[in-house]
């Protein structure tokens, strides 16, 4: 039998527990998401789960981070296939919100994430978020499309306005009703960037 690479190893390591973290923490919540079950599921040690990522709020963050990847790969897909820049950003920002009607992305990202790990605007994950809606309002005000404005401002209200909504729709007793009212004012919002 060939021996492995050790970086091989971890990395198999750190994908087990992720993907069983986020099966769990995606069927019964954080909460209720016991750390002996889910390493026993994958065939790993509670030690493992300290060692690669420190405790359940590690592995947590960990699968946030996961998700969020995902998600944003999603919706630079919807960006890249709208007709116009400005449509892109549209597409790409109800596409997040439209997003919280998703069962694991309600419990991991909107509910759970935010009551464990805190504030999203804080999480590692949003500097990359904002770069990329900036370089979108810089490229649609050069476009003499989006009004002249701090584009990081922008950026962050856009985003902080998006996540609130999300966070609407995933704690609603009526998820579609909200989503059709949040969407609505949404776009109106975003109407109001334009020249």
């Amino acid at each position: 039998m060939k021996h492995r690479p050790r970086t091989e190893m971890i990395a198999e390591t750190r994908a087990k527990l992720i993907a069983a973290g986020r099966a769990a923490f995606g069927r019964v919540g954080y909460a209720d998401a016991s750390m002996d079950d889910f390493t026993a599921e994958c065939g790993l040690t509670r030690g493992a789960l300290y060692h690669h990522f420190g405790d359940k709020k590690g592995l947590l963050m960990a699968v946030i981070e996961q998700i969020d990847a995902e998600m944003t790969q999603r919706l630079n897909q919807l960006s890249a296939q709208a007709p116009t820049r400005w449509q892109g950003l549209i597409d790409e920002n109800v596409g997040y919100i439209k997003m919280a009607l998703e069962p694991e992305i309600q419990r991991i990202m909107l509910r759970d994430g935010p009551a464990v790990l805190g504030d999203p605007s804080s999480w590692p994950t949003v500097p990359g978020c904002v770069t990329m809606i900036s370089s979108s309002i810089r490229a649609l005000q050069e476009d003499g499309v989006v009004a002249e404005m701090d584009p990081e401002a922008a950026a962050r209200l856009i985003m902080g306005s998006s996540t609130i909504a999300a966070q609407w729709i995933a704690n609603s007793d009526d998820p579609e009703a909200t989503l059709e009212k949040a969407v609505a004012v949404f776009r109106k919002m975003l109407d109001g960037l334009l020249v």
